[in-house]
């Protein structure tokens, strides 16, 4: 058994995302995090190499999948697919707050895109929360 006694806080012009256990965490497979967004901050354009789950905490999102738009609120949960463009944008007036489960592999990436966090060559990058 293994108990986190500190999270790890990473800062994005969209949201604030603390990592709760990941493989650098004492976590093995999974990486779990908790991600708080302003009302109406949108994040950006992008995919993951692996699925997503989302738990809306509180506060409520729209979640742009592939262009298809869904609603999700507190209480809710999202599983995002891998290799599919998403955008996340925060309900207006509530924020949103989540938790997010992924295994400790997963990259983030842009399509024909060389995303701010990613290398020169548009590799797929591992997130400072999932690590």
């Amino acid at each position: 058994m293994t108990v986190i006694r500190e999270s790890r806080r990473t800062e994005t012009p969209n949201a604030v995302m603390t990592t709760l256990a990941s493989p650098t965490q004492g976590g093995a497979q999974l990486a779990v995090w908790r991600v708080e967004m302003a009302p109406g901050a949108v994040g950006p354009v992008h995919a993951f190499d692996t699925e997503q789950v989302w738990t809306i905490l509180d506060g409520g999102a729209e979640v742009a999948l592939d262009g298809v738009v869904e609603s999700a609120g507190k209480g809710e949960t999202v599983v995002l697919p891998a290799d599919v463009e998403r955008q996340v944008r925060a309900d207006a007036e509530r924020g949103m707050a989540a938790i997010v489960c992924a295994p400790g592999s997963t990259r983030v990436y842009r399509a024909g895109v060389v995303p701010a966090c990613a290398t020169a060559d548009g590799d797929k990058i591992l997130p400072d929360w999932v690590a």
